[in-house]
């Protein structure tokens, strides 16, 4: 029970730790001032926050479990902050001009949210239309792989030779193809959400144990009930895999592909930002990158636990 509090209290002494040094030790002159600490309103709302959480885990013994088994990690990334805020905010260890303060950071969520708002809804809008294209695609392509030797044998040489090549390394070609640069974006990101989802349903397919298969058979089954009832749910987990390494992807080639003169997007925005050498806008970008590919993968997590919860003490969780 005590490891247990000593957990729980560790992140608000973490907390507490990082509002002292933000208090306590004055930026270095080096530093261009900014008009409010805003680095120090952030740990401000960050620990109402975690107290109205902490102060709610004694009466209920789930959020206790999921704030304990938390903690810990929210500590070490506050201690990280105030770390950062040591090296480059207080004394100025590193290249100020590349390594901004965690208040000019903080700022630009606020100077420039508007416009960081309309990027993440462009964004996700590029990021939408490209992922249900090259996933629908890809879970289709998967599928007929997986189900069909004749096609499977025609096909696997295509997977194998393009989907290897990095999506973004075709920019040089789809800009000519296509006939606005949207679309090619499109394109790129539908091909790099393709590529692990295919491998991973085909995979998953063919992984499946015969005997399933068999059963079906024994009990009258059809060709359409079998891959639909008994293949495809059987080869959820790699299909999910697919989905997880589709994202990671699909990001990666999101921010390039708006380089290529897209007018809006987080991708974009980073672009214009170190262009013009205002890093602490292009780190402010790289933090809602972040966040938003953490949204999606765990969203996935939740999808994945709803539909593969009879997986639960029979595979490691």
């Amino acid at each position: 029970m005590l490891v247990k509090e000593i957990k729980k209290v560790s992140v608000i002494i973490s907390l507490l730790l990082a509002i002292a040094v933000a208090v306590l030790i004055p930026n270095a002159t080096k530093q261009p001032v900014t008009d409010k600490p805003y680095f120090l309103y952030f740990l401000g709302i960050a620990g109402i926050i975690i107290v109205f959480f902490y102060l709610l885990s004694f009466f209920s013994n789930k959020l206790s479990a999921k704030f304990e088994k938390k903690a810990l990690l929210l500590a070490g990334g506050i201690l990280l902050l105030s770390i950062i805020n040591l090296i480059c905010s207080k004394y100025a260890l590193l290249p100020v001009l590349f390594f901004p303060s965690l208040d000019r950071v903080f700022a630009v969520f606020v100077k420039d949210r508007s416009l960081i708002v309309k990027c993440i809804l462009s964004s996700a809008k590029l990021l939408g239309i490209g992922f249900l294209v090259g996933a629908s695609l890809g879970f289709i392509t998967g599928i007929v792989v997986g189900f069909n030797k004749k096609l499977a044998y025609w096909i696997n040489p295509f997977i194998k030779i393009i989907g290897p090549i990095p999506a973004t390394s075709w920019s040089p070609l789809v800009l000519s193809l296509f006939s606005t640069s949207y679309q090619a974006a499109v394109f790129m990101i539908a091909l790099a959400v393709w590529f692990p989802i295919t491998v991973m349903t085909s995979n998953g397919i063919n992984n499946v144990q015969q005997t399933y298969f068999e059963v079906a058979d024994t009990l009258g089954a059809g060709k359409f009930y079998k891959i639909f009832k008994v293949g495809i749910p059987a080869a959820l987990p790699s299909v999910f895999l697919g989905f997880f390494y589709a994202t990671t992807g699909s990001f990666i080639t999101l921010v390039t592909a708006e380089m290529f003169g897209c007018k809006s997007g987080i991708g974009w925005y980073l672009n214009w930002q170190k262009s013009m050498m205002l890093y602490a806008n292009v780190y402010a970008g790289l933090i809602v990158l972040a966040l938003l590919c953490n949204l999606i993968i765990t969203l996935l997590f939740k999808i994945r636990d709803r539909l593969l919860g009879w997986q639960k003490g029979v595979i490691k969780w």
